[in-house]
């Protein structure tokens, strides 16, 4: 069933108890009495597949500390198998710390895949991966082309799948940061972005609702064969030109999550997807031209 066809308050209830949820190949076992996390999940997960399985990838808990933190600055931890790996963070910003977490289960475990951080999108049967740097204005592209019938794959994590090189998607809610949310809003004002979390360690933070179709899609693999550096640059015209594939390999390389780990094959696969793929920068500051030039890309 969808998350959707519960109520909000079916939803705390199950999710006090405990939730299973399917997000792209992974399926995690959530448990939270927090109002926000139950608030955030039924507004941005609605389209996704709930259930009771016989397994589960991660089992993750939010609660409260004990004792004095629970009343004097709440505060609220992050637990995966009865670890927590963060130090706990304010009670506002539960949601923000879920999904952060769920990153960190899927990137620091999830080795039977390649992971690269960057976004990726699909249209007309091409995956289009999108590496950035912090301010490069990634996840605002992201979010455009999502909200443009482009099929969002992945906002952070590229999912390579070791048998066939093609992206597995991962379509979850799309990060955004400080100015990027009423850029957004006033491209899309009909996109349901989820409630701010502010003064986090990355400054404000909403997401944005992955539309349904792609998450109902997301048994369907995409084939690389684009890679674009984005860059945004205030006032500046829209400009594209060729990136080299040697220095695209050494990016893809140095900011993948576990290429080190898979030692050979890692390589193997990093290479076999520079060879697949047409590598460029773009520089951009109006929104409009740089959805000109992604859908030229893939005419």
């Amino acid at each position: 069933m969808r998350l959707a066809e519960l109520s909000l308050p079916q939803l705390e209830s199950r999710l006090a108890r405990g939730l299973g949820l399917v997000t792209g190949p992974f399926r995690f076992h959530l448990t939270s009495r927090q109002k926000r996390v139950a608030q955030g999940l039924h507004t941005l997960y609605a389209d996704f597949e709930i259930g009771t399985f016989d397994y589960h990838d991660y089992h993750i808990r939010l609660a409260p500390p004990t004792g004095m933190r629970r009343w004097l600055r709440p505060q609220i931890f992050f637990w995966m198998d009865d670890f927590s790996p963060f130090k706990p963070l304010p009670a506002d910003h539960d949601f923000a710390q879920l999904e952060w977490g769920m990153n960190w289960c899927i990137a620091g475990h999830a080795h039977h895949y390649l992971m690269l951080h960057a976004a990726v999108l699909e249209k007309n049967g091409q995956a289009v991966i999108l590496p950035g740097d912090p301010g490069a204005g990634k996840s605002t592209l992201t979010a455009l082309l999502a909200l443009s019938g482009w099929r969002l794959l992945s906002d952070e994590i590229t999912l390579i799948d070791r048998d066939d090189g093609m992206v597995v998607p991962l379509a979850r809610p799309v990060s955004l940061k400080n100015a990027s949310i009423d850029v957004v809003r006033a491209f899309a004002p009909h996109a349901v972005i989820g409630e701010a979390a502010l003064d986090t360690h990355k400054g404000t933070v909403a997401h944005l609702k992955p539309p349904r179709n792609s998450v109902t899609r997301m048994a369907e693999k995409a084939m690389p064969r684009h890679i674009v550096f984005p860059r945004w640059r205030a006032g500046s015209d829209a400009h594209s030109s060729p990136h080299a594939k040697a220095d695209a390999f050494i990016h893809a390389a140095s900011h993948a999550f576990n290429y080190s780990l898979l030692g050979e094959l890692g390589f193997a696969l990093t290479a076999q997807l520079l060879d697949r793929c047409d590598c460029r920068n773009f520089e951009y500051s109006r929104l409009p031209d740089a959805l000109e030039f992604f859908e030229s890309l893939v005419a």
